[in-house]
């Protein structure tokens, strides 16, 4: 879905009007309407206004244009609801909700974090917990949280 249908839909799930929408994020009518025809986009701040008022990302309201992935577990962050959140209630686009919740990281090591991973995921290869250790740290190596 396009950017300019994600406002429109947002605008009505939330029954307000253009103008009633132009009030709460301090913009124009007009700018409401530029956005629901797809002539203009909200600028970042309007953005984060957005995402803040409504409880829905940015990479949502921008129509989903990059996949996110958790820079510290590297879980896929396919829906908005596994995205962690600031203490003030903001989206952390760059983290899951079990690494990253109220503003403070769950694992303060990446072997705090291997010891999770070896420990709950599936292996259905039967690799040893040496081997599955490595695989795991080879990847989260790669992730910006724990790049050295």
């Amino acid at each position: 879905m396009e950017s300019r249908e994600i406002l429109k839909n947002l605008r009505e799930q939330h029954h307000l009007t253009q103008e009633q929408m132009a009030e709460r994020l301090l913009v124009t009518r007009q700018a409401v309407s530029r956005w629901e025809t797809g002539e203009t986009q909200p600028g970042t701040d309007t953005l984060r206004l957005l995402s803040r008022e409504f409880g829905v990302s940015i990479n949502t309201l921008l129509g989903s244009p990059r996949t996110l992935v958790c820079q510290c577990c590297g879980m896929p962050l396919s829906e908005d609801g596994m995205i962690s959140r600031e203490p003030d209630g903001s989206f952390n686009e760059d983290y899951c909700m079990w690494c990253y919740t109220g503003g403070r990281f769950v694992y303060e090591t990446k072997d705090s974090l291997l010891d999770f991973l070896v420990a709950h995921t599936p292996n259905p290869p039967n690799q040893s917990e040496a081997e599955r250790r490595r695989s795991y740290d080879a990847y989260l190596s790669g992730l910006r949280h724990w790049k050295e």
